[in-house]
């Protein structure tokens, strides 16, 4: 994938300015790469999806854009990462856990080699916002394309933003927030930058007119909290070797998720409540749970919306505005984020 090449210079070139500062502003640079290879590419593939079915040519200005947004996407999760005190991620150190496990085979207390990967995290994540927009200012188009590139990609870090605040304010507040505060949260946090800012991206920089631009945020909202209900199921009845992460960490972090906020509402909740943010849940206290999310419902309701959501995406594809090129592209986008829960 050109992108992977882009990005590779990115970093390449980083390393180079790197080199005045220092070897350990050079490691730094060499950590942040390391954790943005090896994922899926998912946000570049939706920019690059919407710019060529629209008849975009330019694969270089393509390439940079679909980067952007992967640098974006890195950003977040390092930054994500931090919040919840996370150390790595699908079974390796993240940034935080490399610099934290150099620290304590140093000698440094643990105390002192966390707080040493959170800091060296957040100076990670900062450095690959910037890198994002730094990445659009080299893309070969015409001014207000690249205004407006650089509003989606504002819009969203604003949107990113804001959900991860209401996700961790969700978490500790006394109540158990409504099944519509938690997806208003989950669209803000996840599906702005994953699906419809990559995705209007790229029908922007193929010129595409407003009409079909606003369609495609629509698309992108739609299965993109479709995509954020099937993360949460998953995050309590996927597989680890599937999903590459514990099925107690939601559980024992008192994640509020439509599982959650749907099965506080039923006669089971005192049933429940006692386990979620416990700390040290056990797999026999979490099968206890994941129990009576299904008797309660709130699994069934949980897919039950989940299918809502991918209809109203695939009715947005359906409609007169979205040409049968792109419409033949992204309705397996719908039918993946379905079959991950199925």
């Amino acid at each position: 994938m050109l992108v992977d090449r882009v990005l590779a210079d990115f970093f390449a070139a980083a390393k180079r300015r790197a080199t005045a500062l220092g070897p350990r502003y050079v490691d730094l640079w060499d950590v942040l790469e390391r954790n943005s290879v090896g994922g899926k590419r998912f946000r570049p593939r939706m920019v690059v999806a919407a710019y060529e079915a629209l008849g975009g040519t330019d694969d270089e200005a393509c390439a940079l854009v679909g980067a952007a947004f992967e640098l974006l996407h890195t950003a977040l999760i390092v930054h994500d990462d931090v919040i919840d005190r996370d150390f790595s991620r699908r079974g390796i150190p993240n940034v935080s856990g490399s610099y934290r496990d150099t620290a304590t085979t140093a000698g440094i207390a643990s105390p002192a080699a966390e707080h040493r990967g959170m800091s060296a995290a957040l100076i990670a994540g900062d450095l690959a916002l910037a890198g994002a927009s730094r990445l659009l200012l080299g893309v070969t188009c015409a001014e207000d394309v690249r205004f407006g590139l650089l509003e989606l990609l504002d819009e969203a870090i604003f949107a990113s933003a804001g959900g991860e605040l209401l996700d961790v304010e969700l978490a500790l507040a006394r109540e158990v927030p409504s099944v519509q505060e938690v997806l208003d949260m989950e669209r803000a946090k996840t599906a702005v930058y994953s699906f419809e800012a990559p995705l209007m991206a790229g029908a922007l920089l193929a010129g595409a007119e407003r009409p079909l631009i606003d369609a495609l945020e629509s698309f992108g909202r739609e299965v993109g909290i479709a995509y954020q209900i099937v993360d949460d199921l998953l995050g309590v009845f996927g597989s680890e070797a599937d999903t590459g992460k514990t099925t107690l960490g939601d559980l024992r972090e008192g994640k509020r998720t439509v599982l959650i906020a749907e099965a506080a509402t039923t006669g089971e909740w005192f049933a429940i409540r006692p386990f979620i943010g416990k700390s040290d849940l056990t797999e026999a206290e979490a099968e206890h749970v994941r129990g009576r999310l299904v008797s309660c419902g709130a699994r069934a309701q949980a897919e039950r919306l989940v299918d809502e959501h991918a209809a109203r995406a695939l009715a947005v594809l359906d409609g007169d505005i979205v040409p049968a090129d792109l419409r033949v592209i992204l309705r397996p986008v719908v039918d993946t984020v379905l079959e991950r829960d199925r």
